[in-house]
């Protein structure tokens, strides 16, 4: 019988070592948000490492948003906000080449869920900012049916902060969390829609539908409104012939294939 060969053991360096036992602190509640970091020498006699390493792990707690500085104070613990999370998990869904079809399918799961969680938990600041996010967007659209210059940045970027706002005040964190990458990934591909088939109208009255079924804390009507929101994307998508399942790098650059359809 062939005996098993197992691959080697990779040494990680020593400064990723401070970094996971530090990690490993925050994450079980020992250090909290607020709480400074010993002194670079009281750690490094701790680890039984030279102040550099101790250095260079602090470092990589900073860049994760785990840490953070006030000026010459010592490091701080820090909570990292969910935009920074999400952008390195917008890069693995893209590195794992996801389709705009799986893409579309996650967010029908989540922006109903979100839209119905807004409407049982809104506030009356939650309804100001999206009211302002709204009263924007349809500023941005009569600028273009006026004839001036469409902002279609600007436009892509309201409709972004439309969902970010609902899922901020739902408040559930998970659902926030889970939200945030796919919104990101769903950005040049709004871009080349709305370039093609100027549906900015379209977009601003579903958000306004979706406010009104938030002001009268209808949370069946606003999850039902958002699935036709985001079903009218995916009808939209398929209008300007990009390819349903092609990953989404190659999307965000225009490049069209054959679709294939369900």
């Amino acid at each position: 019988m062939q005996e098993h060969e197992f691959s080697r053991i990779e040494r990680a360096p020593a400064y990723r070592l401070v970094y996971d036992a530090i990690e490993r602190e925050i994450l079980s509640g020992r250090l909290r948000v607020g709480d400074p970091l010993p002194a670079e020498l009281q750690l490094a006699e701790q680890f039984g490492v030279n102040r550099s390493t101790v250095r260079e792990g602090i470092r990589l707690l900073e860049q994760s948003g785990l840490v953070e500085r006030d000026g010459g104070k010592r490091p701080r613990i820090s909570l990292p906000h969910y935009l920074d999370l999400a952008s390195s998990a917008s890069r693995a869904l893209i590195l794992h080449s996801v389709t705009f079809r799986e893409l579309w399918e996650a967010s029908m799961v989540l922006e109903p869920a979100i839209a119905e969680s807004a409407a049982r938990n809104v506030d009356d600041a939650g309804l100001a900012e999206l009211h302002a996010n709204i009263d924007a967007m349809d500023a941005n659209v009569k600028a273009f049916e006026g004839s001036a210059e469409a902002d279609t940045d600007a436009f892509v970027k309201l409709d972004r902060g439309f969902h970010e706002i609902l899922a901020k005040v739902g408040g559930n964190r998970v659902l926030a969390l889970a939200h945030e990458p796919v919104t990101s990934l769903f950005i040049p591909t709004g871009q080349i829609i709305l370039q093609r088939l100027k549906t900015y109208r379209r977009v601003l009255d579903a958000h306004r539908h979706i406010y009104n079924c938030l002001k009268d804390k209808d949370a069946a009507k606003a999850r039902t409104w958002m699935h036709r929101h985001m079903d009218d994307f995916r009808r939209a998508y398929e209008l300007t012939e990009l390819a349903w399942d092609a990953p989404l790098d190659a999307v965000s650059l225009g490049i069209t294939q054959a679709t294939t359809y369900r």
